[in-house]
Parts: structure tokens; sequence; C-alpha cells
């Protein structure tokens, strides 16, 4: 009886081995696809005139899709291919940090510099809000669907305050600083207002600086409307009224009709296929560890 299990678990562990080398033999043979797939040149294979694409899908910071290092990176590609006519940035985010889209904002406005014969064209599709719409106001012009919501140019902090929760459960709040304002609008402390005070003047100032942004991409074609700066959002079709956008269209629209080059060629910056396999088979590695772990020792972490 103990030699037919000796047997048995030697003929799993061999077929074990077997569908694991199968399994990384797969692999890397996805790896070796990919890895030669994602240097191909765009140019070589679109040996025609296009219309050169940039999503920014989500919300705009520096560890999402949407980084301004992701955008930029795609941007600088999608003007030093030869065969682009134009770029469109296809937007769908509803903002995020000003920092990041400060530094697209930036980079469009230098990369028209160095390639003026090339226009760049920001679509809205479902949102393109905040910094979203800071970004889109480096355009040269701005394209939405008639009910994308447009706008929110404006900033915005929140936090809660715990004070009277803590006192409640009778905890003590233990906080040691060197310097003042170390500690300022922490939430389990009472808002001063010198602190409110000094916030409030740092948003203000951003805010004004996302204004005389968009006022310096818009020009002219914004209206002069008291709303358009206070951080409501609108449709497209009302966006169209205040200047926010130049017409209701799509990208394809825009890169037929405007642009004269229907083909269009996505430049976006994503995470290489191989990055994306490495990870995942990085987790499927740690997995069987942990199960293997748990079956020499008699428990499982599943």
């Amino acid at each position: 009886m103990v030699g037919s299990l000796h047997v048995e678990h030697r003929r799993a562990r061999r077929w074990g081995i077997f569908f694991k080398l199968l399994t990384f033999t797969y692999l890397f043979a996805l790896l070796a696809i990919f890895w030669f797939s994602n240097d191909i040149d765009t140019d070589n294979v679109v040996p025609h005139a296009h219309t050169a694409l940039v999503e920014v899908k989500g919300p705009i910071a520096d560890d999402e899709e949407a980084s301004a290092d992701a955008i930029i990176t795609a941007l600088r590609d999608a003007f030093e291919a030869d065969r682009s006519q134009a770029v469109i940035l296809r937007i769908n985010s509803p903002g995020g940090s000003p920092v990041q889209s400060g530094y697209v904002y930036d980079e469009i406005k230098r990369l028209r510099t160095l390639y003026p014969a090339k226009k760049v064209y920001a679509v809205i599709t479902d949102i393109g809000a905040s910094g979203a719409y800071y970004i889109a106001a480096a355009a040269d012009e701005i394209y939405a669907d008639k009910a994308s919501l447009v706008g929110s140019i404006g900033v915005i902090s929140s936090s809660f305050g715990f004070v009277e929760l803590i006192d409640k459960i009778g905890v003590e709040r233990r906080t040691l600083t060197a310097g003042e304002n170390k500690a300022f609008l922490d939430p389990f402390s009472p808002l001063r207002e010198e602190d409110r005070e000094f916030w409030q003047s740092v948003l203000d100032t951003t805010h004004q600086q996302f204004i005389e942004q968009v006022k310096r991409g818009r020009g002219d074609r914004l209206k002069d409307d008291e709303k358009l700066f206070t951080g409501l959002v609108w449709t497209g079709e009302q966006a169209l009224e205040l200047g926010l956008v130049d017409g209701l269209g799509s990208s394809s629209m825009v890169a037929r009709d405007i642009v004269g080059a229907e083909k269009l060629v996505d430049y976006t910056s994503r995470p290489r296929p191989i990055d994306r396999i490495i990870k995942q088979f990085g987790a499927e590695v740690a997995r069987e560890l942990v199960l293997q772990i748990g079956a020499r020792t008699g428990y499982s972490l599943e």
C-alpha cells in the first residue's frame, strides 16, 4: 500500500513538472512575440499619411495611465512621426493633478513650436473636466459631443474632521512636531482660522494659474461669462456657446473632415505587453509558492 502511494506521488510530481515546463515554454514564447512586436516602428506599419491619436483616459496622476510621462512620451512620438499630419488628444478624464496637467500643457505648446505644420486637436468624449480641460486648452481646437461634460475650471481640497469623534470614544491624540505649522489641517485637531486662510490662498493661487492657462489657450474664443471659472461643468452643446469648445464631433470626424487624413493611428503610451506579462507571471509564481508551502505544512492560504 505504501509502495503504491509512493509510485503515485512520483508520477504526479512528474506530470506536475511536465505541465509547469510546458507553461513556462508557452509564456516565454509569448514574451518573445510581444518583445519584438513592441519594437516595430509605427511609420513602417503605416506607410501613408495618417492622423496621430493620443488617449488621455482616467485620472491624471503620476502613478496612473494618464500620467504626464506617458502622455508626453506619446505626444513626442506622434509629432516626430514623418507621416502623421496632425495629433488628436482623445480625452475622457475627470481631471487630476494640476502639476501633471501643467507638464502636458507646456509640452504641447513646445511641440507645436517645433512642428508648426502639425496642429493639435482635443476631442472630449464622455468627460473633459478640471485638469483634463487644462490639457485640452493647449490644443489648437477643441471638439466634444453635444452631451459631453466639459469645464470644471476650479480647484478643490476636501477632508474630514474627527475631533468630536475621538473625544466621544476616549482617544487621546498625540502629535509631536518640529515647526509650528507642520501639523496644519490635521483632521484630528480643531481647524484653526489661520490654517484655513493659508490653505485657501494656496487653492486660489492654483486656480488663478489654471484660469490664466485656459485664457492663454482659448484667447478671444471664450465668452465673457462670470460663471466660466467657478468650477461649473457644462454639456458640449453649452460649452460651444461659452467658447470652451470649437465644435461638436468625434475623433473620426476631426481626422476625416478637418485634418484630411482619415486613418487614425494610436500612439498612446501603454505598459509594454512584456511588462504586464512579467507582472502577472510574478503573481502566479508567488501564488504557486504559497500553495506549495501550504501543502508541505498542512494548511492552505487560499
